[in-house]
């Protein structure tokens, strides 16, 4: 599958796309979080604010520090009540937006997704960090790496392990979690996974460190635990320091911001982590919002040239789910790369 989307903003503008890229519409594009005041989201906001500034457009940042339906309901109903052009918005549930969102666009309102999707026919646009298969096999990865640093053999030892993450409705993380499953049963069947039903903390950042703590105290042999969610990672961390746990007893690891983790990699709680450039991937989706905005379409086969960012190409959504929903104007466009940090490559990254 080819993606040519680069990740690194700030490449010349071609020429084909000056004239577009720096139009001045007076355009609102609503971009909403699961939660505020999480690195990863805050993170993508600066991204789509320093984006839109350059490239003529208006993102309204709007959220609530509470990841709920509901919540994430109302900001939605707000924007549509107050004229905005687009949405951008990353769900916190697989289902539950799918009836304001099609009310949205039914008002004329553009809508595109981000980092955790909602149904084809909800949207136009999902802008994800990468399918279900890449995402499920980094996180595994990313734990046998550390195992083999403990000394552990993950091809032949009974490797003790369980998901943290926030809840099983959000779209990316349960598919994440589902094909990391598959792998690890092809690849490592000797691994045991002593809690089947996972354990999910609600990106409640409070909840994420007690959940952590109850995972370590039921299981104090577990050797890794996986946490595909930027609020459930550093919940797992603190908790494993609150117990004087380090790398050296249990490899934690999954997908947070590099900021939200430098400390607890320099004391020695784990050794890796993951993630994309959450920056560039905010900006894009509320590029791709304004662009539907300004009157232009988008299909699936599509390249797109995103100024300052490169050309995109609209994939079907069955790419992230092979069941999904297929018709030609609702398709996904990937990241290309990701990026495992550790203690020797962090610093390189502030956000």
């Amino acid at each position: 599958m080819k993606k040519t989307l680069s990740i690194v903003l700030g490449f010349a503008l071609l020429a084909s796309t000056v004239a577009f890229g720096q139009s001045k519409g007076n355009k609102t594009v609503v971009f909403i979080p699961k939660l505020t005041g999480n690195a990863f989201f805050e993170s993508a906001n600066v991204g789509a604010q320093d984006y839109a500034k350059k490239h003529g457009f208006t993102v309204k940042y709007d959220g609530n520090p509470v990841a709920s339906v509901a919540n994430q309901v109302t900001v939605i109903d707000n924007a549509i009540n107050t004229g905005a052009d687009a949405i951008c918005v990353s769900s916190v549930d697989a289902s539950g937006l799918n009836s304001i969102l099609k009310e949205a666009r039914k008002a004329g309102v553009k809508v595109v997704t981000w980092d955790s999707d909602v149904a084809g026919d909800a949207r136009s646009v999902m802008v994800s960090q990468g399918t279900p298969d890449i995402l499920g096999k980094m996180l595994v990865d990313m734990l046998v790496t550390s195992l083999k640093e403990r000394g552990k053999d993950p091809a032949k030892d009974k490797i003790k392990y369980c998901w943290h993450y926030s809840q099983a409705t959000v779209t990316d993380q349960n598919s994440w979690q589902v094909a990391g499953e598959a792998y690890i049963k092809k690849t490592y069947p000797k691994w045991v996974n002593v809690a089947p039903r996972n354990y999910y903390s609600e990106q409640d950042a409070e909840k994420a460190i007690t959940i952590g703590e109850a995972i370590l105290t039921a299981h104090p042999d577990i050797d890794g635990i996986i946490c595909n969610d930027s609020t459930a990672l550093p919940g797992q961390a603190q908790a494993a320091q609150n117990l004087g746990k380090t790398k050296k007893d249990v490899s934690i690891t999954g997908f947070a911001a590099p900021n939200s983790m430098k400390g607890y990699c320099n004391a020695g709680v784990l050794a890796r982590w993951g993630l994309w450039d959450c920056k560039v991937q905010g900006a894009l989706g509320c590029y791709l919002a304004y662009y539907l905005s300004t009157g232009k379409k988008i299909n699936v086969g599509d390249k797109i040239n995103v100024p300052d960012i490169g050309t995109v190409e609209v994939l079907p959504n069955t790419v992230l789910d092979s069941k999904a929903y297929t018709a030609k104007d609702s398709g996904v466009v990937l990241l290309p790369e990701r990026v495992v940090f550790t203690i020797d490559n962090m610093n390189n990254y502030n956000f």
